[in-house]
């Protein structure tokens, strides 16, 4: 399924009733690899608001834009029980100021283990599995990848915290990530002098101003993998707002450091998301 494909369905699906029981905002947003959680770090929440004996669907499409490159990313999402999450994204890579592209399929799961994001003193926990398949893998050959395809391991755990900033809720998220993915899967995955899997630390913070609104801060760690160039960690400021249970907007300051030897990459990030 195309990103093309997606973002038609999220601007032409007709409004409808969303029968979840979850309260707005709690399952987050959808990340750019297809996970519940921010923009770039994917969070404990399943995603929609399909809570227990119900489910859900999410589709969503995202484009990040910095100095040389931009990513457009798609992708739909199936959660069940409040408990399971299935999703699918698509990503290309557009390398606009030294031509060409890569693109990659991730094909995820995250089972719900304890804990609830409300409702205990307990933060949720969930553990997250992402295949990701390269579909462009020449260029990543030709830098020092090793291997086409890959697989992501995380935990996550959340909380709101209530009346914490100003009397505003508070949420918080810490992740722990095992990889070998080289931008993420984009340049491939390992390398001949380094094929072993990392752990990582991916957070995030976010300020809930209203019933519908959040603005917050992510940080995700990069493994460094690939001689040819030095892999930086991530960084954005977002913006979400859930307009309703039926579609969500997010926009984000975005510092992806260095990429692929060139220099320092910021920017933006827009997403938009359906539900139903």
């Amino acid at each position: 399924m195309s990103y093309r494909l997606i973002l038609f369905m999220l601007c032409c699906w007709p409004a409808i009733a969303v029968a979840g029981s979850k309260i707005i905002a709690t399952g987050g947003v959808t990340t750019i690899e297809g996970n519940a959680g921010g923009g770039i770090v994917p969070w404990a929440v399943i995603n929609g608001y399909a809570s227990s004996d119900e489910w859900g669907v999410t589709a969503f499409g995202g484009r990040v834009g910095v100095n040389d490159f931009s990513l457009n990313s798609a992708g739909i999402a199936l959660s069940l029980d409040n408990r399971w999450e299935f999703s699918y994204a698509r990503q290309r890579f557009a390398l606009e100021s030294i031509g060409g592209s890569l693109s990659q399929d991730i094909f995820s799961v995250k089972y719900h283990l304890a804990g609830e994001l409300l409702y205990t003193a307990m933060p949720q926990i969930s553990l997250g599995i992402q295949h990701k398949r390269n579909l462009d893998f020449a260029l990543p050959a030709a830098v020092g990848a090793t291997s086409a395809s890959g697989t992501d391991f995380y935990l996550a755990a959340s909380k709101v915290l209530f009346h914490q900033v100003a009397g505003r809720n508070l949420l918080l998220n810490g992740t722990l990530r095992a990889t070998k993915a080289n931008q993420t899967g984009l340049l491939g995955f390992g390398s001949a002098t380094d094929n072993h899997y990392e752990f990582l630390f991916e957070g995030s913070a976010a300020v809930l101003l209203n019933y519908n609104l959040a603005i917050g801060m992510e940080y995700k760690q990069k493994p460094d993998k690939l001689a040819f160039a030095a892999e930086q960690h991530w960084r954005d400021i977002f913006v979400a707002w859930f307009i309703n249970k039926n579609v969500s907007v997010t926009g984000a300051y975005v510092d992806l450091g260095h990429i692929a030897g060139q220099g320092s990459q910021t920017g933006y990030y827009l997403a938009l998301e359906a539900t139903w």
